[in-house]
């Protein structure tokens, strides 16, 4: 009795969570869209019908031409890019040998430090901004991109050793001992054999890294708001202005912000939701 009123309840669990996926879906992707059709559309077209795509009577391109007319906005996307790029591979690096030590060696300290590591992902890194600049200022780091990217590596290594280090925990200690006894050293069995058995939790580490230093506006604000070192978050505030705000350049510059982030997602899409499944049953 239990099981079949167990297999009638399914399909209709089964449709409820589809529709909550759906609709969280709509949510989310509304906005992406909303953003990228208006920027396609003259002023008065975005403000009179906000929801409707762009038709030939209010398409327009004058927003695109103006972002490209600022030759700035170019750099703006070449520091965002460096910034991130060199982020990403500064916290999989350092923070995948990090998991591999606090879960391959057993030492003291070891369960202090890794509690230490996973309070950086419940404290918010901003509230020290104003110690972080006391110590660029003394450093002559302002205005650098030296300065974000130090911040961001120290804001991502938390998260992602504290996800690194449950997968690599699951890697077979059989497999490892066996390559210890071919001879292979601590560093090839770490990016040999243990980093490519990791590689959806990579990936996940790798887009929740990402998206939060390429959307963040609160540091290069702080640390880097020099033109040099504008990021592209920050270039976007070119166009807004106390009286007058040229929404077609400000909706170009979003959509063109929101591409890499797009671009990243559907490379690493299978890897992403592979290590997010794993991640659940761990």
């Amino acid at each position: 009795m239990t099981t079949k009123s167990a297999s009638r309840e399914n399909p209709f669990r089964l449709g409820l969570v589809h529709l909550a996926l759906g609709l969280y879906t709509l949510v989310a992707l509304v906005p992406v869209v909303v953003v990228v059709m208006n920027s396609f559309k003259t002023r008065r077209a975005i403000f009179a019908s906000p929801v409707l795509p762009p038709l030939p009577d209010s398409a327009s391109l004058a927003g695109y031409r103006t972002v490209v007319a600022q030759g700035d906005f170019l750099l703006y996307f070449q520091n965002s890019l460096i910034v991130t790029v060199v982020t990403l591979f500064l916290v999989l690096l350092f923070g995948a040998m990090a998991a591999f030590a606090l879960s391959e060696y057993r030492f003291r300290g070891n369960a202090a430090l890794g509690l230490f590591l996973a309070l950086g992902i419940m404290i918010p890194i901003r509230l020290g901004t104003v110690a972080i600049l006391e110590m660029m200022v003394a450093a002559g780091l302002v205005n650098t991109l030296t300065a974000l990217i130090l911040v961001y590596t120290a804001q991502g290594l938390p998260l992602c050793v504290f996800i690194l280090s449950e997968f690599m925990r699951s890697v077979s200690d059989d497999l490892k001992n066996a390559a210890r006894v071919d001879g292979l050293s601590e560093y090839r069995i770490f990016f040999v054999l243990v980093l490519p058995l990791v590689r959806p939790a990579m990936a996940t580490v790798a887009v929740f890294t990402m998206i939060p230093i390429w959307n963040d506006l609160w540091f290069p604000l702080v640390l880097a708001p020099a033109e040099r070192t504008k990021t592209v978050t920050l270039g976007a505030q070119l166009f807004l202005g106390q009286f007058v705000t040229n929404w077609e350049a400000v909706l170009a510059a979003l959509s063109l912000a929101i591409l890499p982030v797009l671009v990243l997602y559907v490379l690493f899409s299978r890897q992403l939701i592979r290590g997010i499944t794993a991640g659940a049953v761990k």
